[in-house]
């Protein structure tokens, strides 16, 4: 292959379609990725997915901070005469002045079927919302975020087990079977990019910690919804006598009772509409998951104690 792409991610969910470009033989000359960061405790720096995965294809990797205003990077990229960039979660809006830096333009692949789920968090909000599908869209990189011409969508089932972290792993294996195959059309000018309608658009902002406290007066299937969208992070959780649990998985009860009541031994809690969950596994504040059977054993929550956050 002759052709040129630059490659601009940073999770774990692009380094697969990054692993199909190289196994593919492009010529990768950068990778780009957001600058690494230092641990809460201690100095260590910890660098992204895409830098590690980068590196270990001895493929140069830049970090800027930012791209706005950034002189040095648009002539960095400029003289490299490139073909194709691709996008996957990189973490920053691409300046208008850098669309133009290569042939064939910035594609981006989204975690979502566009024009639903446009912005940060495209997958938690689609399972929070209690979506039935959700999937990937390869589209051409516009002024606005994720506004540009879509070429192709495919879809995923979102099965009610299904949390974030599942999620993600399936689009992102999805994305790396489809990616060559829409960048090998792009290069032939055999795909049809359409304009995304506007009035049909939903947005997914990013997703904020407090956002994960559980209201108990929603019902099960809400609540459910929230804590396989949140997870593994910034996770759902309840506050019991000044402690956080964060429960990581949970299904539908058949009790019922007065709003946040734990109505057996084995933590099934009453939720509005006359709902309730069943926890699976949860995490005590400061302390490893656990499954509810290890979890109960010394657990202060027992049947009849009342929740907060009603």
């Amino acid at each position: 292959m002759t052709k040129k792409i630059v490659f601009m991610g940073t999770p774990l969910f692009a380094v697969p379609i990054l692993k199909s470009l190289y196994e593919k033989n492009y010529i990768i000359p950068t990778v780009y990725a957001q600058p690494p960061k230092k641990s809460q405790r201690g100095q260590k720096i910890n660098k992204s997915p895409i830098q590690i995965e980068a590196e270990d294809y001895n493929i140069d990797c830049r970090t800027p901070k930012t791209l706005k205003e950034n002189k040095d990077e648009y002539e960095y990229l400029k003289q490299l005469n490139l073909d194709l960039v691709i996008v996957v979660a990189y973490g920053q809006i691409i300046p208008k002045e850098f669309l133009n830096l290569a042939k064939k333009g910035f594609i981006n692949v989204h975690a979502s079927l566009l024009p639903k789920w446009r912005g940060a968090a495209p997958i938690q909000r689609s399972i929070m919302n209690l979506d039935k599908e959700t999937g990937i869209s390869i589209m051409r990189i516009g002024e606005k975020l994720d506004t540009g011409p879509v070429c192709n969508n495919y879809r995923v089932e979102i099965k009610d087990n299904d949390n974030a972290e599942i999620i993600s792993n399936k689009l992102s294996i999805l994305a790396s079977e489809k990616i060559i195959e829409n960048v090998d059309s792009i290069f032939k000018d055999k795909l049809i990019f359409k304009e995304q309608d506007d009035l049909k658009a939903t947005y997914a902002s990013k997703i904020e910690k407090s956002e994960g406290e559980i209201q108990w007066n929603d019902n099960a299937e809400s609540i459910i919804g929230k804590i396989n969208g949140l997870y593994p992070s910034p996770g759902a959780f309840f506050i019991f006598k000044e402690e956080r649990y964060k429960i990581l998985k949970a299904e539908l009860g058949t009790k019922s009772g007065e709003i946040g009541e734990v109505m057996s031994s084995d933590l099934e809690i009453s939720c509005g509409d006359e709902t309730s969950i069943k926890v699976i596994e949860i995490q005590r504040q400061g302390k490893k998951p656990q499954n509810i059977n290890e979890f109960i054993l010394g657990s202060q929550i027992i049947k009849g104690s009342r929740l907060t956050n009603v």
